[in-house]
């Protein structure tokens, strides 16, 4: 019974935005839909209540129940408060990402909303007094009752197929909805994926070299990739938003931006990793990317010094074989803004004496907390939303503090390029900046909000991303680019498969590995 009465619960007060979704899949509410959703209800309750039977032992029972009671309690909040799914990737996201971004999604609500759905649950199971049936007899009855009840669902699906099964394939973000099972299934997912047998690194790009270009040249290069973090398109005035996003972006005369970039993944854990390797986004796996080394192990290979500088949750693994330094714990206050990764850059390359090529990883637009993610004289939109609880923000407060995060990226961007502009007039040395973000976000579009949908079904907000390049004129000289050609291709639909292989090629690095179909500079370089 106490059992049962788990099963009911999760699969009511844990699952009302599944319901709500399933309502709307299935055509809404109505008499004639009624025994069809009583009996989808009940197929839930059975499924649960069987697999939970099975476990119905002593000394694993209650706290397998109290887990599960607090987990679907947890991703029930998470769905309700920002429409995300739980998949692979948010558990990933949870496990890899800054303790300090984390509990910027705490708050009282989320704790007292823990407390009564699955805390209470919990203290009442923990304090139930149970009879375990003992010996085989128990184990038949348990056997019994969890075939009975797995028996039923199976049943009624059979009989609700024809319906089911065209719901199911067609809204497939269900799967991920239905809570506690959508936690136990990404957890299980990523622990087979971190858990997995180690194998050895697989080499990439170790035959690369610098290509022809780089004869008798005598000034070195620098070439800075910024990773930005949650900066979605539709938010940038050079892409066509109606608020002035990029006043200082859109006085750079040489800067080239594509207005059409999708992204690898939804969230930082896949898109970094991802837009590093050489596997494009139909081939990423997490395992391979993990075991196989990446663009910046191919810039080593050719004879360029690599650093990553990092203000946000870590490279993923991306730097694991090159220098990294971690800029996010070296601030005087609660929050390291992103000009922090600029701090002893000029210095860096004044006294490099190799050819350098820095990644600098923004902590960007990060939310919940968007208010948090720039200084005080970027409040230029408001009424802004100060807090990471959403429900107490209107949607136009969200979006005015989100504006505010890429006003700041303008001006993080242009500082950038001004420091490689001076380092290419003062210091001799010939400059480039790429500049594209890791995913983007949803902000309230179809009561979504935040990152980290599946990618088979993210919305546009979470994948369209921006993405720009500054040149010097001695790095376009240096290397034959034709900024026209480039500039005629901003409207081309690009991916971050394409980065991997245009930094290679804008580099002029000849290595087998490059595929000149997705290097953006093959079709752009001077002959002679």
């Amino acid at each position: 019974m106490l059992v049962l009465a788990v099963a009911l619960l999760l699969a009511s007060v844990a699952n009302i935005n599944f319901w709500s979704a399933y309502l709307h899949a299935v055509g809404g509410l109505s008499l004639a839909r009624l025994p069809l959703l009583l009996a989808s209800f009940a197929i839930v309750v059975l499924l649960f209540h069987g697999l939970l039977t099975l476990a119905s032992f002593r000394f694993v029972a209650k706290p397998a129940l109290v887990v599960l009671l607090l987990t679907a309690s947890a991703s029930a909040w998470f769905i309700n408060e920002y429409g995300i799914v739980i998949d692979k990737a948010i558990v990933q996201s949870i496990f890899e990402t800054d303790p300090r971004e984390a509990g910027e999604l705490l708050s009282w609500r989320l704790l007292l909303f823990v407390a009564l759905t699955g805390g209470l649950p919990s203290l009442l199971v923990a304090r139930a007094r149970i009879d375990y049936p003992a010996g085989l007899r128990g184990l038949g009855q348990r056997l019994g009752i969890a075939t009975g009840s797995l028996a039923l669902a199976a049943l009624l699906l059979v009989m609700l197929f024809k319906t089911l099964a065209p719901v199911v394939r067609e809204h497939r973000e269900l799967r991920y909805l239905l809570t506690p099972t959508n936690a136990v299934q990404a957890l299980n997912g990523y622990l087979r994926s971190r858990w997995s047998t180690p194998v050895p690194l697989a080499p990439l790009g170790r035959d690369a070299v610098k290509g022809s270009r780089w004869a008798s040249q005598q000034r070195h290069t620098v070439t800075v990739i910024v990773v930005g973090e949650t900066a979605r398109a539709a938010n940038f005035s050079l892409n066509g938003y109606a608020r002035e996003t990029n006043p200082r972006l859109k006085r750079e005369a040489g800067l080239i931006n594509f207005a059409r970039v999708q992204s690898c993944g939804t969230a930082t854990a896949v898109s970094v990793p991802c837009v590093f390797s050489a596997l494009g986004r139909a081939r990423y796996d997490d395992a391979k990317a993990r075991n196989q080394e990446g663009l910046l192990d191919v810039l080593s290979h050719a004879g360029f010094e690599v650093l990553w500088r990092d203000n946000n949750s870590g490279c993923k693994g991306v730097c694991d074989r090159v220098a990294f330094t971690d800029l996010s714990t070296r601030c005087a206050g609660e929050e390291c803004y992103d000009e922090g990764l600029l701090d002893g850059l000029p210095e860096l390359i004044r006294h490099a004496d190799k050819d350098l090529v820095v990644v600098l990883h923004q902590k960007g637009s990060h939310g919940p907390a968007y208010a948090k993610r720039y200084p005080a004289g970027f409040g230029q939109f408001g009424p802004v939303c100060n807090t990471s609880e959403f429900e107490q923000c209107s949607r136009e407060e969200i979006v005015s503090a989100y504006d505010n995060t890429i006003l700041y990226t303008d001006t993080f961007l242009a500082k950038t390029i001004d420091l490689l502009r001076e380092a290419a007039h003062d210091g001799g040395a010939d400059t480039a900046m790429l500049y594209f973000s890791d995913h983007g976000e949803s902000l309230g579009e179809g009561n979504m909000y935040l990152h980290g949908a599946p990618y088979m079904f993210a919305p546009q907000e979470q994948t369209h991303v921006p993405m720009m390049l500054w040149m010097s004129d001695g790095f376009t000289d240096r290397f034959h680019i034709d900024r026209a050609c480039l500039q005629a291709r901003r409207d081309q639909a690009l991916s971050h498969d394409n980065v991997f292989h245009s930094v290679l090629g804008m580099l002029d690095i000849d290595t087998a590995v490059l595929n000149p179909k997705l290097d953006l500079f093959h079709a752009c370089v001077r002959k002679g």
